[in-house]
């Protein structure tokens, strides 16, 4: 059951002087208005007492239109107007196509999903204060620590200053030294500085420093890089307070020193990854297992800690891939949460078909790049495809393969991914993501093309792969309620999909390093030590508190291959694939054996094999030389300490005690020392 949008008690919908085909009782229909839609023709301007007249009603106001946007809020200001207001761009995401009145559909689809109301995102606080250190060889950054002196408070490190000249005001301080690292984020910033000292202030017609200078740690709220070197930071574009620019370049430097000087006072960003330790897959024991995030993150956001990792907010700058990649979903984005994104697409493919539409595609881009790109494939090209549907996200990156197979289940007949060209580097993760989803799919029989990725920065290119696109088969369209981890959702929606398939393997063998498959035991060699059942950091294997047994549960299985580096014997593999059995959800038993039953009492305890293997390793051991101190091994554990604690070798002997002491010991000693002290004085006297 689809639980569908609330479109607002006032929607207003403007044709754009005409530029686009909008039947106003189609649109009516398909959003259940139980009317039809009043189609404006110029809202934002000959139209516009329409709009003052829904804002001052109290309601809440959608307009189907973005770029005039700032009007109708200042308009709004104006008015005092208590109702909250929302925009939906229908012209460049449907209207202005080659497509016409077929677009209509997904106006009616998008304009149904603007209306979705989702899940708060926390946000973390960063504060600066304005001390802007300015990074250069000379001149260049005297000149701009001046420009930037009553904006902010400029510190000059100068790395060369044989071309600077000295200030006639010291406005500002300046160094000279040679910055190595820096590490931090806006308003927190620590960087390492060798021969730092200060400038003199006698310095005449070139500067003067005080001394060799020494190693200083300096902290500050911004940098300003004009070095011309390496960047102190990986991923320099995305650091906040982090702005490195090329001196020869004027108008970058003028637009870095602009936006540089905005950068004081207090400031929110989303906390755009929530992490549950409690999942995460890392590490056991000192033993490193999954290391997806760490390989993926772009900006050194996350370190190792432990056997968990650390995600500091303030540094992620919200691409996504940590959680694009996290196999138990330990890393979770939340702009927007997985239940949110899951039901914006439900509701975008379900008004979609309501409306009519057929073959939908989901075509998931950025706002920044995606949104660009769209735009001018509207204004230039032939638009969007009618039956391509834009779903807008705050990173593309961010999308695993339970959100791609999401959108088939629901009834998308494709999914393509618009991603950014800018960083090449970092599309590693959800090209990864999406050769899972299409090997799953393409082993069911659904075609090996159903998700798509797009690295294009040339909108011609994408509006010719969009409208090449060959059309496939229908996909039988569910309801999903993304309830509980990652991984239970995306086994629900593969179930789903094997349900509908005309092939129905129930194993497929995946890529290596899929998040889905089993472990291979090479029995003979095992043990039973179940070092790799401490081990297991997702509960996939399991022991037996009545007996020594191993069991193992294969959709609880991340192939992390902490099991693998912890077996002592290494006997012990990964096989990546998906089953679609019931049985893999239930545990199995690898191998189990009879317990080794203690040579004193006769209790069970351990596993047979283990303690016979330990007897032999350790036979003629300079510890155990005889059969006596190895049937210690052989004992349980209560038998154990009571066997040393007889025995000639126990080591927590203390010897005999001391015998007590008496008032009579006492007098002896004192005749004693009586007699003494006599005989020497008859010998002295």
């Amino acid at each position: 059951m689809v639980r569908k949008a609330t479109i607002p008690t006032r929607l207003l919908v403007c044709n754009c002087q005409k530029t686009m085909e909008i039947d106003g009782k189609k649109l009516g229909a398909a959003l259940d208005q139980g009317a039809p839609v009043v189609v404006h023709t110029e809202l934002c301007r000959g139209g516009l007492d329409a709009f003052r007249k829904a804002a001052v009603s109290g309601e809440s106001i959608h307009v189907a239109c973005t770029q005039e946007a700032p009007l109708f809020l200042e308009v709004a200001d104006g008015l005092e107007a208590e109702g909250a207001f929302n925009f939906t761009n229908i012209r460049e995401n449907g209207g202005w196509s080659q497509a016409g009145g077929k677009a209509l559909a997904k106006m009616a689809a998008l304009i149904a999903e603007a209306a979705h109301q989702p899940q708060m995102v926390p946000a973390v606080s960063l504060e600066s204060n304005g001390v802007c250190l300015i990074i250069g060889a000379g001149q260049e950054a005297l000149e701009a620590a001046m420009q930037l002196t009553g904006r902010l408070s400029p510190i000059a490190v100068l790395s060369n200053p044989a071309d600077a000249i000295p200030p006639r005001q010291a406005n500002f301080p300046i160094f000279k030294g040679k910055v190595r690292s820096a590490e931090g984020v806006l308003g927190r910033f620590s960087v390492n500085v060798d021969g730092y000292t200060a400038a003199s202030p006698s310095s005449r017609g070139e500067l003067n420093f005080e001394s060799a200078g020494s190693k200083e740690v300096v902290s500050c709220d911004l940098i300003l890089d004009l070095s011309g070197g390496a960047a102190l930071f990986t991923g320099h574009g995305r650091r906040d307070g982090y702005i490195k620019v090329d001196v020869g370049d004027p108008t970058a430097l003028a637009r870095a020193l602009f936006e540089i000087t905005d950068l004081v006072g207090e400031f929110e960003k989303p906390r755009y990854i929530s992490y549950d330790a409690e999942i995460c897959a890392h590490a056991r024991s000192g033993q490193v297992g999954c290391t997806n995030c760490l390989d993926v993150c772009p900006l050194g956001a996350i370190q190792p800690d432990g056997d968990k990792v650390a995600i500091d907010p303030a540094i992620c700058g919200g691409c996504g891939n940590c959680a694009s990649v996290c196999p138990t979903g330990a890393a979770s984005y939340v702009l927007p949460y997985r239940g949110d994104l899951v039901q914006r697409m439900q509701i975008l493919l379900q008004t979609y078909a309501n409306a009519g539409g057929e073959h939908p595609v989901i075509l998931a881009h950025d706002e920044k790049h995606g949104s660009e790109m769209i735009s001018a494939m509207a204004r230039f090209g032939r638009g969007l495809p009618a039956n391509v549907i834009p779903l807008s996200l705050n990173s593309v990156l961010m999308l695993g393969h339970d959100a791609m197979a999401a959108a088939l289940a629901l009834g998308a007949e494709r999914i393509a991914l618009l991603a950014p060209p800018q960083h090449p580097e970092e599309l590693a993760s959800i090209e990864q993501q999406a050769e899972l989803v299409n090997a799953i799919l393409g082993a069911l029989g659904y075609g090996d093309a159903r998700v798509d990725v797009i690295v294009e920065r040339d909108p011609d290119a994408i509006e010719a792969a969009l409208h090449d696109a060959v059309p496939l088969s229908a996909m039988l369209a569910h309801g999903l309620v993304a309830a509980g981890s990652k991984r239970e959702v995306a086994r629900s929606v593969f179930a789903l999909l094997h349900e509908d398939a005309h092939e129905k393997p129930d194993i497929i063998e995946l890529p290596k390093g899929a998040p889905y498959g089993r472990i291979n035991v090479n029995v003979d060699g095992c043990t039973l030590c179940l070092s790799c059942v401490g081990a297991c950091p997702a509960n996939a294997l399991r022991d037996n508190p009545d007996k020594p047994q191993l069991s193992f549960v294969e959709a609880a299985c991340v192939q992390c291959g902490v099991c693998v580096a912890t077996c002592p014997e290494g006997v012990i593999s990964l096989e990546a694939r998906f089953n679609f059995k019931s049985e893999a959800l239930a545990p199995d038993v690898i191998k189990t054996e009879e317990p080794f039953h203690c040579v004193s009492c006769g209790k069970a305890f351990g596993a047979k094999s283990s303690i016979e293997v330990i007897v032999e390793k350790l036979r003629g051991h300079s510890m155990f030389q005889d059969e006596e101190q190895l049937k210690l091994i052989q004992m349980c554990d209560n038998c154990r300490v009571s066997a040393l604690a007889n025995s000639r070798n126990d080591p927590f002997a203390m010897g005999e005690p001391p015998r007590v002491r008496t008032t009579d010991d006492y007098l002896v000693e004192d005749k004693v020392a009586a007699a003494k002290n006599k005989k020497r004085d008859d010998f002295l006297g």
